[in-house]
């Protein structure tokens, strides 16, 4: 028995199961002298002690095998990736994406969007531009103005049984990483003459102002009113939703119609008598430009850290660059100067529509890049916008959009730092084949949003009490509030590759034997430095 006394020694002193086993051998080796005179009690003895040393041995190597390592070491701009812009545009007017019809219920719109963002995280892309007010009204619960009839089949009718749209979408955005960014239309008030307007819409509460265009009702942009109410609900939703960004499309002073003017004269006369002095088309561009400024200070004072972003016709003017063609001039007719917004900085991005290939030299993708990225001296963000629906049977194949995001990556020392696809039915379709294409090439592996400094420069806190055990990494969840996702990387080689993007409520994940970094991100993509991990 003594000979098992020294087995014992060997191990540590400070494991804490070795004293009931030191206690019972000592207990044993007394029942062994008393029984020295049978042996079959001694044999059965002899026969427990020995199964017990092989259990104790066990359960130490199973305590050793199954040690704890801690993350003692943060890495400091070590760990990153190269950010990238991956946005869709999903448009509710005309029910051309989201929802895809009236009158669906509300399980099958929730169901629907479910289904976009899904694909959207299947492809890696990582913005959604939702469309919330098409004309006028509001894809979301507004006490300026009415509920969509494109959401519900008559405006002014709310979703039953209730809810909000953009409530759902948001949390379910972010849920995948993905940011929401509220696609507005400022002056349109009808599209369409289906159907009737409600009370609250602003044609209805300004109808002075509201004048008929076609089959359109657009609103003056030169009355006070209309600036009023369009700057009153962006802001609206800017206080009381949790969105990314604000955005505006093209659709400022309305495309021209063949015969119909459009019938401002009375406001701009109005200015001239209170001591204005622009000509008619300078009087006209200024009040875009003022909306404009109003947003992007309104907008960074209510919430710096949601973005602004405008996605204007892709050519400036005709022959703007020289030898490009265009068939509108929307500084002459829809009053829009991109331009100058770019260089006043009133926007964090430009999304200009170049929806054209690459090769025809008229009206040339690279050309047209190219220009706008020398219009940008207080260096904002330019993602292109891409006409991915020339896919469904305008003739184009997905290799042009291959050709396409290759080209926009090219120039990110200029700023062009990503893409942004019209629209997202393409995608839900895989019209050719492009959902194949974007998993296998375009965007195989996952990437955060670019960081806008000007806006919000500091990251959150590193995380905290990392552990591994067992192919499993933990760490704390966060309590600050400033947590939006998580960045898991892999060191391969020298080189650090990003291979999820974790959502925020995540506190551990199963990975393969490895060498990892967690980094925390916040809503503006800054991430914190990095907490090293081995995993054995």
């Amino acid at each position: 028995m003594h000979q098992l006394f020294k087995i014992v020694n060997l191990f540590p002193s400070k494991t804490s199961w070795l004293f009931p086993i030191t206690q019972l051998f000592k207990a044993l080796d007394s029942i062994l002298r008393i029984s020295k005179g049978n042996p079959w009690k001694r044999a059965t003895i002899w026969v427990c002690l020995l199964l017990f040393g092989l259990t104790a041995t066990q359960v130490y190597a199973y305590k050793a095998s199954t040690k704890i390592a801690k993350s003692t070491t943060v890495l400091y701009n070590e760990v990153t990736h190269q950010r990238e812009f991956r946005g869709v545009w999903a448009a509710s007017v005309a029910n051309i994406d989201w929802p895809s019809q009236r009158n669906l219920s509300v399980a099958q719109q929730k169901a629907e969007l479910i289904t976009l963002l899904n694909r959207m995280q299947e492809l890696n892309l990582n913005a959604l531009i939702l469309q919330v007010r098409p004309a006028g009204d509001a894809l979301y619960a507004s006490n300026l103005e009415p509920w969509s009839y494109w959401l519900t089949g008559g405006q002014g009718q709310p979703p039953q049984p209730y809810y909000d749209p953009l409530t759902f979408a948001i949390a379910e955005s972010h849920k995948r990483n993905i940011e929401l960014h509220a696609w507005f239309n400022p002056y349109r008030a009808k599209s369409g003459s289906s159907y009737s307007l409600a009370g609250s819409n602003m044609a209805r509460k300004f109808p002075k102002y509201a004048y008929q265009y076609g089959n359109l009702v657009w609103m003056d942009p030169g009355a006070k009113e209309v600036q009023d109410q369009t700057y009153n609900v962006i802001m609206d939703v800017v206080h009381r939703y949790d969105v990314d960004g604000i955005h505006l499309d093209d659709y400022f002073y309305p495309y021209p119609k063949e015969g119909i003017t459009f019938p401002d004269e009375q406001t701009y006369q109005a200015y001239l008598s209170a001591g204005g002095s622009l000509a008619k088309d300078d009087w006209r561009r200024n009040n875009v430009n003022q909306l404009v400024e109003r947003l992007s200070q309104g907008i960074h004072t209510e919430k710096p850290h949601v973005k602004f972003g405008i996605s204007p016709f892709g050519i400036y003017r005709p022959d703007e660059p020289p030898g490009i063609k265009a068939g509108l001039d929307q500084y002459a007719q829809l009053y829009a100067d991109p331009k100058l917004w770019l260089e006043q900085a009133w926007v964090d991005y430009l999304a200009p529509q170049l929806y054209w290939r690459i090769d025809p030299p008229d009206q040339s993708y690279p050309v047209l890049l190219d220009w706008w990225l020398s219009q940008n001296p207080r260096r904002r963000h330019i993602y292109a916008g891409n006409y991915l629906s020339k896919l469904d049977g305008g003739g184009w194949l997905v290799s042009e959009f291959e050709r396409q995001v290759a080209l926009s990556r090219q120039e990110t020392e200029r700023l062009s730092l990503g893409n942004i696809f019209f629209s997202v039915k393409m995608f839900l379709h895989n019209r050719q084949g492009i959902n194949n294409v974007f998993k296998a090439s375009i965007y195989p592996t996952p990437a955060l949003t670019p960081k806008m400094d000007w806006l919000d420069e500091e990251p959150p806190n590193a995380p905290s009490q990392l552990k591994s055990s067992s192919g499993l990494i933990s760490w704390d969840k966060d309590t600050s509030g400033e947590v939006r996702s998580w960045t898991l990387y892999q060191k391969q080689g020298e080189s650090w590759d990003l291979q999820q993007v974790l959502n925020a409520s995540a506190t551990q994940v199963s990975v393969p034997p490895g060498t990892y970094a967690l980094s925390a991100v916040d809503s503006l993509s800054n991430e914190s430095p990095a907490a090293l991990i081995q995993v054995r």
